[in-house]
């Protein structure tokens, strides 16, 4: 019998999205737990004391989500919890078996935090000029192969899960222009994204990482929407 898993996560959150993405990969059975990010409970300490989202208790006995089984392991942070169901999966589906390729991978997981994560947050959250965001999205295709439907070619790999939840958050709040930048920005920049020649590879990509089943199932597209639109009503630009 395997261990027990309950994941605590939350919709609006591109990171907890990269655990279910993993999860629903893996095929490994869990319960599921949304957690308020605005108002969270006051128990939710016993599970992460850094109080973010996505976290585990893994084996142990089952117990309550808001009561922890103290024979369970609690582990937190999205990569980590992603290498980590893959570790769990008997066939390990989310590293390529070819070292290079595995390199890769991790190379894209990086370039993702590092290059496009930041420049999206910066245009949503603080109007930073989304000529950034161009610049992260070239960067990335660059390092996608010339054939292949993922990042390192047409095994979904962890680079297709650690990216795909912020493209997807970036869309929304692009085509329905919400953010800090001035009004008209999003939808604007999201038009360029998608009508010019420059980004057309990785259009190809997005689109084959949104037909992925274990994306669907994971991201709600109407709740990020509004919890979004909320987040950022009192941060636009005049």
């Amino acid at each position: 019998m395997a261990a027990q898993i309950t994941l605590y996560t939350a919709k609006i959150c591109p990171y907890a999205q990269r655990a279910e993405i993993a999860l629903a990969e893996t095929g490994l059975p869990f319960k599921r737990v949304e957690i308020d990010l605005k108002n969270k409970p006051e128990w939710y300490p016993k599970v992460n004391p850094r109080l973010q989202v996505p976290a585990i208790t893994y084996g142990g006995a089952d117990h309550p989500p808001e009561a922890p089984s103290p024979d369970s392991e609690k582990i937190a942070e999205s990569l980590v919890l992603v290498d980590f169901f893959n570790d769990l999966a008997p066939n390990h589906p989310l590293l390529p078996t070819d070292p290079v390729l595995r390199a890769k991978a991790r190379y894209f997981v990086e370039a993702v935090g590092s290059r496009f994560n930041p420049a999206w947050f910066g245009a949503c959250a603080r109007g930073e000029s989304c000529d950034k965001i161009f610049e992260a999205i070239e960067s990335l295709q660059a390092l996608l192969p010339a054939t292949g439907k993922y990042a390192v070619g047409d095994e979904f790999t962890i680079a297709d899960v650690a990216a795909v939840p912020f493209f997807a958050r970036m869309e929304v709040t692009f085509r329905e222009d919400i953010g800090a930048y001035a009004q008209g920005e999003g939808p604007k920049a999201w038009k360029t994204i998608v009508t010019e020649p420059r980004f057309a590879r990785w259009r190809e990509y997005y689109a084959n990482l949104k037909a992925r089943e274990s994306f669907k199932k994971t991201f709600d597209e109407e709740f990020v929407k509004r919890a979004f639109a909320a987040r950022f009503a009192d941060l636009r630009k005049p």
